[in-house]
């Protein structure tokens, strides 16, 4: 793996080289970590890389590393800047033969997203969006119980994600907050784009269901703020399906809080973030029963993102690293001539590239907007 981005002081950098480096499936070989490339070196060397493969830009990054051996070079690119930077990284990397795993959004816009998708086919790549939470265990399996039916049909969606890291002025100073407010960087939104296309994401994941319409309202609370830091999302889904998506940065208190809630006409599934080995499975004629991870047997899916005995949190990282474990997977069977779609390695890919887009712009522009409903665009048609 190469990486670029995730230098000193950065925080999602450091994450995707754990998660990556989980399972033993994957080395980082090289990095261009800053744009400025005094600091590029010094993080590289503080990771123990070769000086050599230690890039002040990830355009010579990639020339260099194609110029070695096929066992020498780096088999992918981990994409860890801000928004900005994510397209013209990913496309340039596949035009050198690399494949990218991204973090999300994948692009600056929607146009982005469906160029990307253009470049990846063109290039015949393999391309990964980190939606980290779709790798926990227990929300593979409550995939499962709705795809074989013990939900019955879906009614309604409720998932919530809330932090309270922007509920100030004075937070704005730091470096994780200048970059997601400023639209340069960002983006047209900052808590849709930050989190809740997060949210949406997982809602489509866990359902089996795609989000058709919505009507919108986000806000920015803070004075002089330009992007929003808060918003409230009523959705309805491909079967009619109704729901409702909160995100807010603006929730004092809030560390990360994400929920799920799916309501079916037999039975209900809730999942929370901060309590995430355990899934409720609830009726209003039995007893709410308690999945826990590790307990009893689970789907295959779930069973296969576990590595510890039950009573020990499967958590954040575990779950990022089992989109690095598919990932790896999913390179190998490409080596192979082998299957390697994103469905068949569970690998969130340009296809949730471009919803997560479409969803952003459209969230938007319908709270912009005095109509009430607004579609949303389909995940592979303009």
């Amino acid at each position: 793996m190469g990486m670029v981005g995730g230098g000193e002081g950065a925080f999602i950098g450091a994450v995707h080289r754990i998660a990556a480096a989980i399972d033993g499936e994957i080395a980082l070989v090289c990095g261009a970590f800053s744009s400025t490339k005094e600091k590029s070196l010094s993080s590289g060397l503080g990771l123990y890389l070769d000086k050599s493969r230690c890039y002040e830009s990830y355009q010579e990054m990639f020339k260099q590393e194609a110029m070695l051996p096929e066992n020498e070079r780096m088999d992918f690119v981990a994409i860890v800047t801000p928004n900005h930077l994510h397209f013209p990284v990913a496309k340039l990397a596949m035009e050198y033969g690399f494949h990218v795993m991204s973090d999300k959004p994948a692009t600056l816009s929607l146009a982005q997203a469906y160029e990307l998708k253009n470049v990846i086919d063109k290039h015949a790549m393999l391309y990964g969006l980190t939606h980290t939470y779709t790798g926990y265990p227990l929300i593979k399996q409550a995939k499962h119980l709705i795809e074989q039916g013990d939900l019955g049909n879906i009614v309604k969606v409720v998932v919530e994600y809330s932090q309270g890291w922007l509920a100030s002025k004075s937070d704005e100073s730091s470096k994780q907050a200048s970059w997601r407010l400023d639209p340069e960087k960002s983006g047209i939104s900052c808590c849709i784009g930050d989190i809740g296309v997060h949210a949406a994401n997982l809602a489509e994941y866990v359902s089996g269901l795609t989000i058709d319409n919505i009507c919108a309202d986000i806000s920015s609370t803070i004075a002089g703020r330009t992007l929003d830091d808060d918003g409230t999302v009523m959705l309805k889904f491909s079967n009619g399906a109704k729901g409702v998506l909160l995100a807010s940065q603006i929730s004092i208190g809030d560390e990360n809080n994400l929920t799920l809630r799916i309501y079916g006409d037999k039975k209900s599934i809730e999942w929370s973030h901060l309590t995430p080995n355990t899934l409720l499975l609830k009726s209003n004629d039995e007893p709410t029963q308690q999945i826990r991870a590790g307990v009893g047997k689970l789907c295959d899916a779930a069973q296969g993102a576990m590595r510890t005995p039950a009573g020990h949190p499967e958590g954040y990282l575990e779950a990022f690293a089992n989109l690095y474990l598919n990932f790896a997977q999913q390179i190998r069977a490409f080596q192979a001539n082998q299957t390697c779609d994103n469905q068949t390695f569970d690998v969130p890919g340009i296809d949730e590239a471009i919803r997560g887009m479409a969803f952003i712009e459209g969230v938007v522009a319908a709270s912009q907007s005095e109509t009430k409903w607004h579609p949303l665009l389909s995940p592979i048609a303009k």
